[in-house]
């Protein structure tokens, strides 16, 4: 399962952040790393972008993005 496919309102656990070297790290630096709790704020209605809280401060992100990181 990825972000992009996550309900609003639950709790998920980071296993894994596919992409290339530089993208990866780009979702890293936003804190996004492997074993970190991000909960489900909400999603636009056609589905760009998901508001997302991460290590206590929120962050939106592309569906693109969303799509790139797996969760337990």
């Amino acid at each position: 399962m990825t972000l992009k496919d996550a309900k609003v309102g639950t709790t998920v656990v980071v296993s894994k952040i596919e992409g290339d070297g530089a993208y990866k790290r780009r979702i890293m630096d936003m804190g996004i790393t492997k074993g970190c709790e991000i909960f489900i704020r909400k999603v636009a209605p056609l589905g760009d972008p998901v508001e997302i809280t991460v290590r206590g401060y929120e962050l939106s992100l592309r569906k693109q993005d969303a799509q790139c990181i797996q969760l337990r």
